[in-house]
């Protein structure tokens, strides 16, 4: 599981100038240093985040490991693949536990992880997904969330959703925001207030079940960070 910064052939007119003007190995040699640049740039952007340069994989028009001079000089792509998310994830788990609340120590222990609805066991990588939520089992988390506690004021899901906004957001989407959690894991959102059909009458009505899906999923909404891939 990556993040990737993919370089496409340099821009069109400039790729017109170059293939007019330059040979194509010319022109590979030219897009694997635009290439090293962009690399540099990204690198760049890591160690402001994370504070170190991550490993990352090299992708030269869909080939591992293969040279940037190996490119195609008509439309080719070099992508590098950053592995950078468990390196999110554990400093994200690591903030909600430092800006938790401290009494018995419960609230601190019940943070969950899930990818796509699904909790991620501790200590595993998470596996790609296209969601992944961070909670709190605890039935007072939405409470604690509303500043009902002194410790913390401004909530805690809020205010590390905002620093890792601030950290992060240039590799991901990272907001806060609200999920249901049932026994098996996330429940899917249940719009309220969308007729399911017309009456003989003419009139909208709600099925008496999807009311009571749409109660069920409202009452288990608990505060949560939310990442999505850009």
């Amino acid at each position: 599981m990556a993040i990737t910064a993919k370089i496409d052939a340099i821009d069109k007119d400039l790729a017109l100038f170059l293939k007019e003007e330059l040979s194509p190995e010319a022109r590979k040699a030219t897009m694997a240093s635009f290439a090293r640049e962009e690399l540099g740039k990204a690198q760049a952007a890591n160690r402001q985040a994370l504070g170190y340069e991550p490993q990352y994989e090299t992708f030269v028009d869909g080939r591992r490991g293969a040279a940037l001079e190996s490119v195609n000089p008509d439309g080719g792509t070099i992508l590098f693949a950053f592995d950078l998310l468990e390196d999110v994830f554990a400093w994200i788990g690591e903030q909600l536990v430092l800006h938790a609340p401290v009494l018995t120590g419960d609230y601190q222990r019940s943070f969950m992880f899930l990818a796509d609805g699904a909790e991620v066991p501790m200590g595993a990588e998470a596996p790609t997904a296209n969601e992944y939520v961070f909670l709190n089992s605890q039935p007072y988390s939405r409470k604690l969330e509303r500043g009902h506690s002194a410790q913390v004021p401004d909530g805690v899901f809020q205010v590390v959703a905002a620093l890792a906004k601030r950290r992060f957001g240039n590799l991901a989407n990272i907001k806060f925001s609200y999920r249901a959690l049932g026994e098996d894991g996330i429940v899917p959102y249940q719009a309220v207030g969308v007729p399911a059909a017309r009456a003989k009458n003419g009139r909208f009505t709600a099925a008496g079940a999807d009311r009571t899906a749409q109660k069920t999923e409202h009452s288990l909404r608990t505060p949560a960070i939310v990442i999505t891939l850009r």
